[in-house]
């Protein structure tokens, strides 16, 4: 439970892995992963990754508050909204500081929670992490976050252009991932189960009128938690250079920066095998260097 509502999160009851006779679970620590946002957007997205840390780690993957199948207030969300939130979530199911995953802007907005709480975190490993109105850029300032701040038409928009299938597949094959047709059916369905949830619109629209979006560069200095980041290439919205802008301001918490060639915005489902020796490999990295 958190102040906005009930937190939904996804982790293993048994240890699937073993015999049935011995399929209690392990005293394990715990690794967390926290989706991005977007129309339809929810823990899914970590699904092909996380399965893989399920011998080792005590896996929690939650969905937002406002996404998938945590309640969904009607309500313009702002980015304390989720700064709080994660921090309540992290409190009542970590009991020690974990090694955080995150993708996008909720990466951006988890530096920001670290910054305000490092006790709760051990590392971080972020995909993309922008503010998208990073190092002066003015998001809500573009076209599309202006027409979309059209009361009654921003409705339409999101029915019409997000929360159906074509809608759906439209964005991840032109926006999200750098090969279209590595978009496959049960992504799209799961994607589209999250948007069509009731009152699903309210996160998805704050989001994409930039409600959400804030300048990264302006708090990058402060954070502390050992950090490596991960970033498509090919990623439309914000480009790796502004990954290496921002590692650059804070060589001492940012340790690493890995930059994939052939990859859009997520690549955990892109290539979910590639991400999943990546964050592997920075656990210990940044394990060790801590």
């Amino acid at each position: 439970m958190t102040k906005l509502g009930n937190m939904a999160y996804y982790t293993a009851e048994t240890a699937f892995w073993l015999p049935e006779q011995d399929s209690n679970l392990p005293s394990l620590p715990t690794l967390v992963f926290l989706h991005g946002f977007g129309g339809g957007s929810s823990a899914y997205e970590w699904s092909k990754v996380y399965p893989a840390f399920a011998v080792e780690y005590r896996v929690l993957a939650p969905d937002l508050i406002g996404w998938g199948r945590s309640e969904h207030p009607a309500r313009s969300y702002q980015v304390m909204d989720y700064i709080t939130t994660i921090t309540e979530f992290l409190e009542q199911t970590c009991g020690e500081p974990v090694p955080v995953v995150a993708s996008s802007l909720t990466a951006a907005i988890v530096i920001r929670a670290a910054i305000a709480r490092p006790d709760l975190f051990k590392s971080l490993i972020l995909t993309t992490p922008a503010g998208l109105s990073d190092f002066g850029e003015d998001y809500t300032r573009s076209f599309f976050a202006q027409l979309i701040s059209t009361p009654i038409l921003d409705r339409l928009l999101y029915s019409v252009g997000i929360a159906n299938p074509a809608g759906i597949r439209s964005f991840l094959e032109e926006r999200q991932f750098a090969h279209p047709e590595r978009v496959y059916a049960e992504i799209v369905e799961a994607y589209l189960e999250s948007a069509q949830q009731p009152n699903a619109e309210y996160a998805a629209l704050s989001f994409v009128r930039g409600d959400l979006c804030f300048d990264l560069s302006l708090y990058i200095n402060q954070l502390t938690t050992p950090t490596a980041m991960i970033w498509g290439r090919q990623s439309q919205f914000t480009s790796p250079t502004i990954g290496q802008r921002l590692a650059a301001m804070n060589p001492k918490a940012i340790r690493a920066l890995e930059i994939l060639e052939d990859v859009g915005l997520t690549p955990q489902l892109e290539l979910p095998a590639v991400t999943i020796g990546l964050i592997r490999r920075f656990l210990t990295q940044l394990s060790q260097e801590n």
